[in-house]
């Protein structure tokens, strides 16, 4: 027996115990004669001692002893000596006064400390993803997600639901990104798509009669990466059977709040969870995820623009744009240095330039405000009452600094959220102990593309129409809203889905909007169409990330920090060293030859 106990879960009560333990070693002291052994297994850490006096053979050990070297000890359990207790950790009131002891594997020196919460490069921890997670950081946040996961299955069995596996190899279907391909060895030049999601399979079990689906599914999408997305990601998905928007949002909500607290009752959760429309949120916050722990809401000004002597912002009112602002709360008196920083973030975030005015040095109200106070490149072009008006319409007082940016929707929006943001990071308004969950609803149909004027789905092609603007299909598709949702946690969108079409006559129109043809919609979806024909049951249902869930619950702020074996920025896993290339008798199985790139 390599172990009878674990190295965390000795405490005072085991006082007096022979046991038998083992481990990694975490920090090797010699005090000249006594080795204190600090052994770390996955449950914790506990001090050991080798004295000479009680077992000369194990001492021996001891000494040969470097970090990360395996071990098996059997000692007895006693109190530290008074004074020298460790109370940052569970086991500090014991130590274990080793008898015998067994290297059973030896380590290299790591190439980054183990036993030390330093800065590592990332790379190098994904190399050695095996030596990372041994890492306090890491299993904790393992262990996290594993609490995660069996929460969601004890929850969702107790309401009904049947864990359904889909498969892996599906075809390749339009689902808003790159399929991953996996050519067919018996089908020469047939390839097979891994999912993007169970989109349509998890429909098709509805129509099956199955009423209550749920699994963790593997998902997967050829897009660029960044920190909170990877080409493989795990989704709860779920779907039901003869349910109303509000009946998902509904199990959401306890599902979400529910969790937290059972997770992370440290953290406050606010409730109930508040609902935003697309168009409002989009107004008040210029993001579809907001981050609703702090105000900086954003308003509209214009009309008030348009009507001053600032020819850029009589052009861009002009030409039909819009011009946004919010209020930084006693930012008035920034350097030069300071607002150049936020022009850079606004100009990086797609937006041609970023307006500040400076109401002036904090104190008074903002009546008492005079343009002798007021700092601004756009100063001689405004009067004094446009820029009340303009701080009056968001809600600045004196000594605030206004933000401005304007241009199309589309370029001012991502400007704007990223503004909002930093401003928040800067003035410490984050609540790290507070998840602010919320519902965004009525996101539009369809949108137009603006470069190639084709419609396409703003969620899916799959999503229903709301019941009273089907009508408007035929003559203003633009003005039709979907049912469909999202949910959204400090300032992430957690899932989305929606309430699907179940009628082969609705979603044969929609699909015929969305630009197909008869001979597409036969090849990509003519299985779907024929299955609604045999008493398809209204249904619903969403897709939620797992990955980032945990990414909040942490309080990480990478996903590569809360998956076990993720890819680096570059879509690579350093560790086995994928993607790699292949042997050329696998190529000729598959019939593929690989064309090399010119230099």
């Amino acid at each position: 027996m390599y172990r009878t106990h674990t190295c965390g879960s000795l405490r005072k009560s085991d006082v007096g115990k022979s046991v038998t333990l083992a481990g990694w070693v975490n920090r090797r002291r010699d005090h000249g004669g006594l080795v204190f052994i600090d052994l770390r297994d996955r449950e914790g850490i506990v001090q050991t001692v080798f004295n000479p006096e009680i077992s000369k053979e194990a001492t021996k050990i001891a000494e040969q002893l470097r970090s990360e070297f395996v071990l098996t000890l059997t000692g007895e359990v006693t109190l530290r000596p008074k004074g020298t207790e460790n109370t940052k950790i569970p086991t500090g009131e014991v130590e274990i006064i080793v008898s015998k002891a067994e290297i059973l594997n030896t380590s290299m020196t790591p190439p980054f400390y183990i036993n030390e919460e330093v800065e590592v490069d990332e790379n190098v921890r994904l190399k050695y993803r095996y030596l990372d997670l041994r890492r306090p950081r890491m299993r904790e946040n393992l262990t996290l997600r594993h609490r995660v996961i069996k929460f969601i299955h004890s929850f969702l069995d107790a309401r009904g639901f049947i864990e359904v596996e889909t498969p892996t190899f599906i075809k390749s279907t339009p689902e808003g990104a790159r399929d991953y391909l996996v050519p067919s060895r018996v089908h020469p030049g047939y390839f097979y798509a891994l999912p993007q999601s169970p989109q349509q399979l998890k429909q098709l079990l509805m129509v099956g009669g199955l009423e209550k689906y749920y699994q963790l599914a593997r998902c997967y999408r050829d897009e660029d990466l960044r920190a909170d997305r990877q080409p493989e990601h795990t989704q709860l998905d779920v779907e039901m059977s003869f349910v109303e928007r509000e009946d998902v949002l509904k199990l959401l909500e306890e599902l979400y709040s529910e969790m937290a607290k059972a997770i992370r009752p440290d953290m406050k959760v606010v409730n109930p969870f508040p609902r935003y429309s697309y168009a409002e949120v989009m107004m008040r916050y210029a993001s579809d995820k907001p981050d609703l722990r702090y105000e900086l809401e954003i308003a509209d000004i214009t009309d008030i623009a348009g009507k001053t002597d600032f020819t850029v912002f009589k052009t861009i009112v002009a030409n039909k744009g819009i011009v946004r602002v919010f209020s930084a709360p006693g930012c008035g008196e920034y350097t030069h240095h300071q607002l150049d920083e936020l022009i850079q973030i606004a100009t990086s975030a797609g937006a041609k330039g970023l307006l500040t005015i400076s109401l002036g040095a904090k104190g008074g109200t903002l009546e008492e405000l005079t343009m002798d106070s007021v700092k601004s490149i756009a100063a001689k072009y405004l009067s004094l009452e446009q820029v009340k008006e303009i701080a009056k319409a968001c809600k600045a007082n004196k000594g605030d600094l206004l933000l401005i940016v304007a241009g199309e929707a589309e370029k001012i929006y991502p400007a704007l959220d990223a503004l909002r943001r930093d401003m928040a990071r800067r003035l410490n308004m984050v609540d790290p102990k507070i998840l602010h969950f919320a519902f965004i609803v009525d996101f539009p149909l369809i949108i137009k593309n603006q470069e190639t004027g084709q419609w396409e789905a703003a969620n899916n092609p799959f999503t229903h129409p709301k019941k009273e603007e089907i009508s408007l299909l035929d003559s203003t598709p633009e003005k039709v809203h979907g049912e469909n949702y999202d949910l959204t946690c400090n300032g992430m969108e957690l899932l989305s889905g929606s309430i699907r079409n179940h009628r082969s006559d609705l979603q044969l129109k929609l699909f015929k909007i969305l630009g197909y043809s008869d001979e597409q919609i036969k090849q990509l979806f003519g299985h779907m169409l024929e299955a609604f024909d045999y008493g398809a049951p209204p249904h619903g249902g969403f897709g939620a990330g797992i990955d980032r869930l945990i990414m909040i619950l942490t309080g990480e702020s990478n996903i590569r920090d809360v998956t076990a074996f993720p890819k680096n920025q570059s879509a690579i896993d350093m560790m086995l060293g994928a993607p790699s290339p292949v042997a050329k008798e696998q190529l000729n199985d598959l019939h593929i030859s690989v064309i090399e790139e010119e230099e």
